[in-house]
């Protein structure tokens, strides 16, 4: 089942299994339940450490379960966790064999210390790159606490049950049975929503910090390349995320990386986050910003506050925020999020298999978008505001060639449908004539762009109509030693490289205006 080259690595990741485990299979006589029992086979012939057991009786078949030989320390996969759960696969492995988890100690003794006992699901899909993250955060929690379960489940495999428990959106997480979150979260953001003590904890932690030369807010593209310039000259240098990565958490395939032919966004933001932590870097992940107060207000220094109720100082900042999928703002969008209405085809895109479904939007996202989702689902709408689709020309010609797809352009989307559970249907307007029409689907995916995340800056630095922040092209912005890079800035071409280079030409715009900043203070300080 495993071709040459992934056996070759997955033995050589499986030499590092420290204490003997077993596989425990709970199969039937399906297909499914014959490739997995060849994939357990393979697994347990390429260590030592590792046996197969005879089958076990799960209410969920095909599964299995990862065990630590005489302990109740495992994981259990319902389903076959190859695709983007292959890396997860590979970790369970290894971490129920007693290898040591990269994770900071204090994160270890955080999950430790949780009282009572939780059993989490998580539906997946094998296609959804938000999934392993998730996956990956509670299995690893489940081995460091044996009073944590956790068992990870194809959403595709077992129909039934998702259609049973209404999932609409991977990945989706069930709390000793009740709805606990959606989406993607990593183990610091599962770990705020369990110990309601750890917000105040870590405010308190990071109110004490001393003021940074650079601050750099956000921890996407231009975030990373920011406090790697920043932090290369030598200065104290600070990075506050609501999550690192950011938008490019959310992208599939990037084919024009230069250099890289080929990488998917969680890759790449896991490697940006190492690129950060190979210098000085204070990273502050899972904080939001709610307020700046630029050095000409505060008084010597900038400062940002954040939800937590924190503030830091620093006599520079970048801000580096990103932008969002843009919504609808259309009734029915909120009240069926993660109930029909979707943003990620890859993501969710298996959960409407057989159905039909609708993309809203015809620049390059959305037309991708009505392509993938082509091959799985009965039938796509593609309803585009313009009076032409704005995809790259081979684009469209792909989408044209696709029999089980309609497109519908001049078109404005005015409500999404539901029956208090689901969506079942859409209303847009044909801008010509004024006439509503009514399609009957299942599923929305809104793919109409970006918008800044700039709301909490109003009051803080100019911005322009469309939100994003004025900046020149030293990335300076209105205020003095406040600067800019990214999609939330003025500048055109929303890609990761445009970013990368926009965060470093901040970084060294600040570091140039620190240099000059001090003769003047010694000047001020001798008169």
């Amino acid at each position: 089942m495993l071709d040459n080259n992934i056996r070759t690595q997955l033995q050589a990741y499986m030499a590092n299994i420290r204490q003997p485990i077993e596989l425990v299979p709970s199969l039937d006589a399906s297909a499914k339940g014959m490739e997995l029992r060849q994939l357990l086979e393979e697994i347990a012939g390429l260590s030592d450490l590792v046996t197969l057991a005879p089958d076990a009786d799960d209410a969920r078949r095909p599964s299995f379960l990862i065990r630590r030989t005489g302990t109740d320390i495992g994981v259990r996969f319902a389903g076959i966790p190859l695709g983007h759960e292959f890396t997860s696969l590979v970790l369970a492995l290894l971490q129920v064999g007693g290898h040591p988890p990269k994770i900071e100690d204090d994160v270890i003794a955080q999950i430790k210390a949780l009282e009572g006992d939780y059993a989490f699901e998580t539906y997946f899909s094998l296609s959804c790159q938000n999934c392993p993250d998730v996956v990956q955060a509670l299995n690893l929690m489940s081995v460091v606490n044996p009073r944590i379960r956790h068992v990870a489940i194809d959403g595709a495999l077992f129909k039934e049950e998702v259609e049973a428990r209404k999932v609409m959106a991977v990945p989706s997480v069930y709390l000793n049975g009740e709805p606990f979150a959606s989406g993607r979260m990593d183990i610091e953001q599962i770990l705020a929503k369990l110990d309601t003590g750890a917000v105040a904890r870590a405010a308190e932690k990071i109110a004490a910090k001393e003021p940074f030369e650079v601050l750099v807010v956000g921890g996407g593209p231009a975030g990373a390349a920011a406090a790697i310039y920043a932090a290369r000259k030598g200065i104290r240098t600070g990075v506050v995320a609501e999550r690192f990565g950011g938008q490019v958490l959310d992208t599939m395939a990037i084919e024009n990386f230069i250099s890289v032919p080929h990488t998917e966004g969680p890759k790449l933001a896991a490697a940006l986050e190492q690129h950060v932590k190979d210098y000085d870097v204070d990273i502050m992940n899972v904080q939001r910003a709610r307020r700046l107060v630029p050095a000409a207000r505060a008084g010597g220094y900038a400062e940002v506050e954040l939800e937590s109720g924190a503030t830091l100082k620093a006599r520079t900042v970048v801000l580096a925020t990103g932008a969002r999928w843009r919504q609808m703002n259309v009734p029915g969008e909120n009240e069926y999020r993660n109930k029909g209405v979707a943003y990620c085809p890859h993501c969710d895109g298996p959960l409407f298999k057989g159905k039909r479904v609708a993309v809203i939007g015809g620049g390059n996202s959305g037309v991708e978008a009505a392509i993938d989702l082509a091959g799985l689902v009965k039938h796509v709408t593609l309803i585009e505001y313009d009076s032409e689709l704005r995809a790259d020309a081979v684009l469209q010609r792909t989408l044209r060639s696709l029999r089980n797809v309609t497109i519908v352009t001049s078109a404005l989307t005015t409500e999404v449908h539901g029956d208090g559970e689901k969506v079942i249907g859409l209303t847009y307007k044909d801008r010509d004539s004024d006439q509503a029409h009514l399609v009957e689907l299942e599923g929305v995916f809104v793919q109409i762009g970006l918008v800044p995340n700039t709301e909490w800056l109003t009051d803080a630095v100019t911005l322009s109509p469309r939100g994003e922040i004025e900046v020149d092209a030293r990335a300076h912005t209105s205020q003095q030693g406040i600067f800019a890079a990214g999609d939330c800035t003025t500048v055109p071409y929303k890609q990761i490289v445009v970013a990368m280079g926009q965060g470093s030409t901040a970084a060294l715009s600040a570091f140039d205006y620190l240099i000059r900043l001090a003769p003047a203070e010694e000047q001020a300080e001798a008169a």
